[in-house]
């Protein structure tokens, strides 16, 4: 496949192994504080925070949106947009692969960029992603008329790069009420809203000859007959027989458009079906600029953000690619567009911002959507009171800042790291997955068992065959650190001693594969290696055998 060459790539391919871990400090909380745990306003460098996050998201992101810098040679107050080319794409790469970790295997990432770097940008998702997950390049019509100070053409459009973390990915439909802009057209007799759409076929097999029973006259109302014709002269077909148009013509229209007929079929929209999106996205449908300049000072009068997204444009690609309560992420969180829809619709999220306006900005929006503010999608998504008229649908959040580092240049552990956070880094580093709390045992050194999965083939005695799926207990991971047992001496439990490991045997036996091989993670250990063979343990050193990078 061809790739992408540039000064300093190698280098680039390893800056995210090179960045240190750590630690997430709470700043505040705001709102339910049942509902804001796995909410997260995030303000630091963004790949040291894509960073921290992957011993507790890894793999579990649904949907990643991300508006990157678009290396206009403009110069933004909130960002350095004036990078070069090469600088750009070193910038982008360790980013990208961060996210990738961070993503389910049916998740999607969607980012926005301009012509300077799209093309570009296409081509390092295919090394990063994987061309066979290119999903699609949709066009997103962002302004809502031409530049007449434009130089040349005016540039409309922001292209949407949307790329699959594997193939277990299925993009949305649209729902009929994300269509309604198209149906602007009202009905005398029912008051229903439909659209048009003309009886003459279009496309493929749209030529007299391909159906020549759908080539007939119709009669116009001033008695003239009708026929398919093309634009071009060329002679086409209608898309119903004639018994089909003599049955339903109540559902049809004619126009005079400078004195030449045309038919159309009313297309109701409480008949419409849910759609594929398509590529090219209006500013009718999902918003431009401009919208959501508006939307950003509706909130803060001194926004001076130049190319803030609009929530419809957000609703889309999070009704194309989530379901409640499923988790997003944005790294260039901005002036919070994304959390905020995220947060109306109902699913989980995590924003990054590098600058100051994550707090002077981004935290005071997602606080005025926790109180229910009623600006942009709020109302179409039923953001707001309670159907029975009571309380606010607030939810919450977390405010959290980049703290020190989880290790040191030595690889030694920083003495603030509380057991939840090294058990998180030591679960990653044995099964590459993000620690789930819920499968541990709260208040021991249990942090859970890891399975092998194996599939094998079976043929029962009618000769049909099935495969299953065999899971076998690979090991039981155990964390002695902090003092995680209580007082049993010596350092509080942390050395592997005989009591201590009567105590990690008794635990076991309470786990659902008490017979699975025990993996031991603690700063010392006082047993031989036949005791520790006997009881099926593992040893490992803390902070020796833990990777800090």
């Amino acid at each position: 496949m061809p790739t992408l060459d540039w000064l300093n790539r190698q280098s680039a391919f390893t800056t995210s192994a090179r960045v240190p871990y750590r630690l997430l400090d709470q700043v505040s909380s705001h709102g339910d504080a049942t509902k804001q745990k796995d909410n997260l306003l995030i303000q630091g460098d963004n790949l040291e925070a894509l960073k921290a996050l992957l011993p507790f998201n890894r793999g579990q992101v649904k949907c990643i949106f991300i508006d990157p810098p678009y290396n206009t040679k403009s110069a933004f107050e909130h960002y350095d947009d004036n990078l070069e080319h090469a600088q750009w794409l070193s910038m982008m790469l360790p980013r990208l692969q961060l996210l990738r970790e961070l993503l389910r295997d049916d998740g999607s990432i969607w980012v926005t960029i301009d012509d300077n770097e799209g093309h570009y940008l296409k081509v390092l998702m295919d090394e990063v992603f994987g061309r066979g997950n290119f999903v699609a390049n949709a066009l997103w019509q962002k302004v809502y008329s031409e530049r007449m100070d434009a130089v040349g053409f005016s540039n409309d459009h922001d292209h949407l790069l949307c790329f699959a973390k594997s193939k277990s990915f299925t993009v949305g439909r649209l729902a009929k009420s994300q269509n309604a802009t198209q149906f602007k057209f009202v009905d005398e007799s029912t008051g229903q809203p439909y659209r048009r759409r003309s009886l003459r076929k279009e496309g493929s097999e749209s030529l007299r000859t391909d159906r020549p029973s759908m080539w007939y006259p119709i009669t116009a109302p001033d008695g003239s007959d009708i026929y398919p014709v093309k634009p071009d002269g060329t002679e086409g077909r209608w898309r119903w027989m004639s018994e089909t148009y003599d049955k339903d013509k109540a559902q049809t229209e004619f126009v005079n458009v400078k004195g030449v007929w045309e038919i159309y079929v009313k297309q109701f929209l409480n008949e419409a079906a849910d759609r594929p999106p398509s590529t090219f996205w209006s500013n009718e449908e999902v918003g431009h600029n401009h919208e959501a300049k508006l939307e950003a000072q509706s909130f803060d009068k001194q926004s001076t953000f130049s190319t803030p997204k609009p929530e419809r444009l957000l609703q889309r690609i999070i009704e194309l690619s989530t379901n409640e309560n499923d988790l997003v992420l944005d790294s260039f969180l901005g002036s919070g567009t994304t959390a905020a829809v995220a947060h109306k619709m109902r699913r989980r999220w995590i924003g990054i911002e590098m600058g100051d306006h994550a707090a002077t900005h981004c935290l005071p929006r997602l606080q005025k959507v926790i109180d229910g503010e009623q600006g942009g999608i709020s109302k179409a998504v039923g953001w707001g009171v309670a159907a029975d008229g009571g309380e606010w649908a607030g939810g919450g959040f977390r405010f959290m800042r980049l703290g020190d580092a989880v290790f040191d240049e030595a690889g030694r552990i920083n003495p603030a790291v509380r057991f939840a956070t090294l058990a998180a880094f030591v679960w990653q580093q044995e099964t590459g997955a993000s620690f789930d709390a819920q499968a541990a045992k709260a208040g021991t050194p249990y942090l859970g068992t890891q399975y092998e999965i194996n599939s094998c083939s079976r043929t029962d005695s009618l000769g049909k065959s099935t495969i299953e799926h065999l899971k076998t207990p690979k090991f039981a991971c155990y964390l002695l650190y902090n003092g995680i047992l209580g007082d049993k001496r010596p350092a509080s439990g942390n050395v592997l001693t005989r009591e201590v490991l009567a105590a990690l045997l008794a635990l076991h036996a309470t786990t659902p594969e008490p017979e699975a091989p025990l993996l031991v993670y603690g700063e010392a250990c006082r047993l031989g290696a036949e005791r520790l063979k006997q009881a099926n343990v593992t040893f490992k050193h803390i902070p020796y055998d833990v990777r800090g990078r």
